[in-house]
């Protein structure tokens, strides 16, 4: 799986892959790392393995969520082989677990306080920019210790503005809550810029931001629901190193 590891800080490690490589068969070929879509579990498992393996850990260690589109977030203290149900992010202060946000046009969103020894995962869609799904992230790290100002965030790929034309009722209730939405898709329709949003919202809480990976609908190497219909979930990993207990 072409993966994409990284730091913030000497504790947190996050990681991105994408679908170029893995073991899942056509049409989710290859890297699939979603036990919802119609892949087997095993090619699955293998996935999330590679991915876990590139932040030290291991598949027992993934900790999963069931998104559902609003503003819910998980609180994970131990390993579960079972999506934490009805929440679009995951936040923990324990060390050696790999939480997974996984998306196909969504903004997946990794977050690390290395100071303060709490990380989270945000998966977001237009809905979750609605009810500010990145904010209750935020205040449930703040709840186990992390301040804004030591938090630093990485945006991964998502659906860009030109790409995502929406109709008119839509876009004006999520440029609403959040302007920084606002696009023109190429077709000159209303377009949203969901990554724009989540990196606004980030801004105006004190965290540091930077952005990873590019469109998903322009991008071969990325999954697309909106493109595709049927495919597979690209994802992001967070983890507290072992050791890393506050």
């Amino acid at each position: 799986m072409a993966t994409v590891v990284g730091e913030l800080g000497a504790r947190v490690r996050w990681a991105f892959a994408d679908r170029t490589d893995g073991v899942s068969l056509a049409p989710y070929d290859r890297g699939n790392l979603a036990d919802h879509v119609g892949d087997s579990a095993a090619h699955v498992d293998a996935n999330r393995a590679s991915l876990a393996a590139s932040l030290g850990l291991a598949l027992g260690d993934v900790v999963a969520m069931a998104p559902v589109h609003g503003d819910g977030v998980g609180v994970v203290d131990g390993r579960t082989s079972t999506p934490v149900p009805d929440v679009d992010a995951l936040v923990t202060a324990t060390p050696g677990l790999a939480l997974l946000t996984l998306a196909a046009d969504c903004v997946p969103v990794i977050l690390g306080d290395d100071e303060s020894g709490v990380v989270g995962v945000v998966h977001s869609g237009w809905k979750g920019v609605v009810v500010d799904v990145v904010g209750a992230t935020l205040q449930a790290m703040a709840d186990l210790g992390a301040r804004p100002e030591s938090t630093r965030a990485v945006v991964g790929p998502a659906i860009c503005g030109e790409c995502y034309a929406v109709p008119s009722p839509r876009f004006d209730e999520v440029v609403a809550a959040a302007p920084a939405a606002a696009a023109r898709a190429r077709d000159g329709q209303p377009g949203l810029d969901l990554r724009a949003a989540v990196v606004a919202r980030l801004a105006a809480a004190g965290v540091v931001a930077a952005v990873h990976g590019g469109c998903t609908a322009e991008s071969a190497s990325l999954y697309s629901y909106r493109r595709d219909h049927v495919t597979g979930r690209h994802g992001g990993m967070v983890a507290l190193l072992p050791g890393g207990s506050r």
